[in-house]
Order: C-alpha cells, then sequence, then structure tokens
C-alpha cells in the first residue's frame, strides 16, 4: 500500500493532540464538566432508541428517524468525547496514526449521517403539513427504511472517500494537533505532501455533504411556512408549527455551528474560538437534542412517564 511506504519514509507515527492549553489551569473542572456531559447525553440518547424501539406510541416516521439521530449522536460523542477526556486531564495525549485516522473517519461519517437524517425529518415535516391527505401513502414504510439507510450508507462511503484523500498524504513533521481531536483542517496542515487535489475535491463533496441537504431543508421550511401563514385561525397556525419547531432549533444549531466551521477559511479566525464551535456540535448539540424533541412533545412525554410508573409499581411490589 502506498500508504505503508509513506509511513516508512517518515517520522511521523503518531499525533500529539494538544486540546485546550487556555484551560490547564481549570482542566479538573472542565473535565468533570464534560464528563458529565457525556453521561448525560449517552443515558438520554439511549433512552430515545429505547422508547422508540418499544413504545406503540412512537411509532410514526418522526420518531423512527429521531432514534436513528440519537443512535448517529451516541456514535459521535462516543467516537471524540473519551479521547477529549484524556487530552484535557493530561493537557494534551499522544495518538497512533491508526487511530487517529480511524476517529476521523467515524467523526466524518456521523457528521455526514446526521446531516441526511436531519434532511430526511426535513422531507418528514413537509410532508406531514403539506400533504397532509397524502402523508400516509407517501411515507410509507418503505421510503422511510430506503432514507434511513440511504443516509447511513451514503454517509459512510463519502466519509470514506474524504479518509483515502488525506490518509494517501504525506505526513513528515511536525505532528502537533492544536485541537481536541482528528479534524480535517489540522491534518492537512500537517501534510508535507500537495494538497492541491484534496483542495479541489474537498469543496465538491462538501456541496454534496452539507450545501444540498441544507438548501433542500431551506426550501421544504419554506413551503412549511407559507403552508402555516395560510392557515386561518392562530391556535391552528401555533399547532401546526409546534410539530416542526423542535426540528427547526436543531437544524438551527447545528447547521449553524457547521456552517462557521466548514464555511469560514481555518485560518480566518482564532483556534479557540474553532475549538469552542466544535464543542457546540460534538457534545452540547446531542446533548440538548433530547432535551428539545421531549419538552414539548406529549407522545415521548406519555411514553417515559409509563416507564417510569411501571418501574415504580415493580419497586412497590418487592
Amino acid at each position: 500500500m502506498k500508504k505503508i511506504h509513506a509511513v516508512n519514509s517518515t517520522s511521523v507515527s503518531e499525533f500529539l493532540i494538544l486540546g485546550f492549553p487556555a484551560l490547564n489551569d481549570y482542566k479538573l473542572s472542565f473535565f468533570s464538566i464534560v464528563l458529565a456531559m457525556y453521561c448525560v447525553t449517552i443515558c438520554e440518547n439511549l433512552l430515545i432508541i429505547l422508547l422508540v424501539s418499544t413504545s406503540r406510541r412512537l411509532h410514526s416516521p418522526m420518531y423512527f428517524f429521531l432514534g436513528h439521530l440519537a443512535l448517529s449522536d451516541v456514535i459521535l460523542v462516543s467516537n471524540i468525547v473519551p479521547k477529549m477526556l484524556e487530552v484535557i486531564v493530561r493537557g494534551g495525549s499522544l495518538t497512533p496514526f491508526v487511530e487517529c485516522f480511524t476517529q476521523f473517519y467515524l467523526y466524518g461519517g456521523t457528521i455526514c449521517t446526521e446531516c441526511f437524517l436531519l434532511t430526511a425529518m426535513s422531507y418528514d415535516r413537509y410532508l406531514a403539513i403539506c400533504k397532509p391527505l397524502h402523508y400516509t401513502a407517501m411515507m410509507s414504510v418503505k421510503l422511510r427504511y430506503g432514507l434511513v439507510i440511504s443516509s447511513w450508507a451514503l454517509s459512510f462511503n463519502l466519509a470514506i472517500i474524504t479518509f483515502f484523500l488525506v490518509f494517501e498524504l504525506d505526513f513528515c513533521g511536525p505532528n502537533v494537533i492544536d485541537h481536541f481531536f482528528c479534524d480535517f483542517a489540522p491534518l492537512l496542515e500537517l501534510s508535507c505532501s500537495d494538497i492541491t487535489t484534496v483542495g479541489v475535491e474537498m469543496p465538491i463533496l462538501s456541496v454534496l455533504i452539507f450545501l444540498s441537504p441544507f438548501l433542500f431543508i431551506i426550501i421544504s421550511y419554506v413551503s412549511i411556512f407559507i403552508t402555516i401563514f395560510g392557515i386561518s385561525s392562530t391556535s391552528g397556525r401555533q399547532k401546526t408549527f409546534s410539530t416542526c419547531s423542535s426540528h427547526l432549533v436543531v437544524v438551527s444549531t447545528y447547521y449553524g455551528s457547521m456552517l462557521i466551521i466548514y464555511m469560514v477559511p481555518y485560518r480566518g479566525h482564532s483556534l479557540t474560538i474553532n475549538k469552542f464551535i466544535s464543542l457546540i456540535y460534538i457534545v452540547l448539540t446531542p446533548l440538548l437534542n433530547p432535551v428539545i424533541y421531549s419538552l414539548r412533545n406529549r407522545e415521548i412525554q406519555a411514553s417515559l412517564m409509563k416507564y417510569f410508573n411501571f418501574f415504580s409499581g415493580k419497586r412497590l411490589l418487592k
């Protein structure tokens, strides 16, 4: 393989991930906060997956997509946060070459999956609000499974293209990544190869992965808002809008941070700001997603109370 030759011909067999040097004086507090957020995120999203998988109330397409979004969040945070915690507590950590690129690939696959799942959810909301009479027929079981399988398969296939584009580069040193994980831009800065090809192909992939889904979501919501404003009663408009408000908040948070990170040149803004924006969609968004979707959702609340009452009853019987 080409890369084996490249690695053997260079001194780089591992990368030093710096993390957050500016917070070294507060690393124990920062570590505790991130650890607590990670534990809560895993519990919340696994609970969403459990509820969607087992509750009859939550067998509609919207919850089906939500369950897969929760699964992608679990994979995303589990891929990034445990290593990040080690980086925080040690003030930096050496990461083997293969481990770094495995993290890079899984990260790419999961963020692409979330983009496509959010797009599928916007299409579901569009059909439910703009085509209510045809919704059941159009959003069939076959279509929803097709959208989910396509989201996962297309995402990890696109991610593997990015993976090989970067993996085939030579890394001669230095090997210091000024970030808290192995991201695309920091890795590219460390390469001693000609990155012209990568620079041409990545914008094309970015259009497929980020811009196309984002534009589809915008068009869907323009149609949704036109339909909502066409409803005569205020209560009817509020009730209809409430069915898509949670998704709109999640899309705004996720794509807002992603666009700042990947559409603004990496060298064009502070590395510290870059890291904290990355924290929003890697740590904060997966933490808030279950809360946002559950806060005003009576079906999820009712299913949760059913489990709570069931287990409370079993305790009383004991």
